[in-house]
């Protein structure tokens, strides 16, 4: 008895006649810096549902929860207090309140950029399941930085006041700008370092010897005229310039401290801040906006080249 042979395979016009049938889908191709930044206004609503994630998730679980932003800055502040002003007699007029100014920059900095290099591959699972600008994760973790950046500026404040420290009203005005630059240039490197770091895990290893350094850079805790005098005898003040940062830390030291000179133990005069105007203060900004600006269209483009493969690598 012959078996009758059949094919297991279905009819071709049959299969041609299911695909005539199907949807056409039109695959855009990648899409530019602007529209790009029409995406992330548009799902505006997700990046501060995604802000307010974060910080849920920060102190999740923590009883004293939002508490511990401000106790942290006030635990700096007592601390170098005791040890520079009471035990080791620093001449230096309040320096737990000049530390705190380059603190409150730093911190945002640091956490910004620290949170921003993982927070793709932190949040692999809806990166791959879910159609988003995936830029918002980073800008996700500026805002949350930004937050708690405001919530330390409460006990700088608080500071000023119960040491009565009296700010140069004539560059407080500079503030919103230095913060402004602050924002828009850890976005732009947040926005890149996010993308680059699902390709190369070791990034975020590295930030942290990055940061390191980058910290000891800026004049956080030394004055900035330690090392601008001697710079500036050898021509060469524009190299410490070339950090952002430091013109951002200035601004908030030359505007919230305020104090320019002390006398140290022999009893010579010790500049303590640059002595320069306004005005070079808001050209320096200007700077670090324009460059932060053009970082922040490269970050954009790195990420629409690198973010097509996101879903293999994750």
């Amino acid at each position: 008895m012959l078996l009758e042979k059949t094919s297991s395979f279905p009819d071709k016009d049959a299969v041609r006649s299911r695909i005539e049938d199907l949807p056409i889908r039109v695959v855009s191709p990648k899409i530019g810096v602007f529209t790009r930044l029409q995406n992330i206004w548009v799902f505006r609503e997700l990046l501060v549902s995604m802000v307010r994630k974060e910080l849920r998730i920060k102190y999740k679980n923590s009883v004293l929860g939002f508490m511990w932003s401000l106790l942290n800055p006030a635990l700096y502040l007592v601390i170098y207090y005791i040890v520079f002003q009471k035990i080791l007699k620093n001449n230096m007029p309040l320096f737990a309140i000049f530390l705190l100014c380059g603190l409150l920059v730093w911190n945002f900095f640091s956490n910004a950029l620290s949170s921003a290099t993982t927070t793709v591959v932190n949040n692999a699972g809806i990166v791959k399941k879910v159609a988003f600008p995936r830029e918002i994760l980073a800008l996700a973790s500026v805002g949350a930085a930004l937050i708690f950046f405001l919530l330390q500026a409460c006990v700088l404040i608080l500071a000023l006041m119960v040491f009565q420290v009296v700010p140069a009203f004539g560059y407080l005005w500079l503030v919103p700008f230095a913060l402004l630059a602050l924002v828009f240039f850890a976005s732009a490197l947040a926005i890149a370092l996010s993308a680059i770091n699902v390709y190369l895990r070791d990034t975020q290893h590295l930030m942290e010897l990055v940061l390191l350094a980058w910290f000891w850079g800026t004049p956080i805790v030394y004055p900035f005229q330690e090392i601008g005098v001697r710079l500036a005898q050898k021509h060469l003040i524009f190299l410490y310039f070339l950090n952002p940062v430091t013109v951002i830390v200035l601004t908030f030291q030359r505007a919230l401290y305020a104090k320019m000179s002390y006398l140290d133990t022999s009893g010579k005069v010790t500049l303590l801040l640059p002595t320069y105007s306004p005005e070079w203060f808001v050209i320096q900004l200007l700077i670090v906006i324009c460059v932060s600006a053009v970082l922040f269209i490269g970050a954009l483009m790195l990420f629409g080249r690198l973010e097509g493969n996101f879903a293999e690598e994750l």
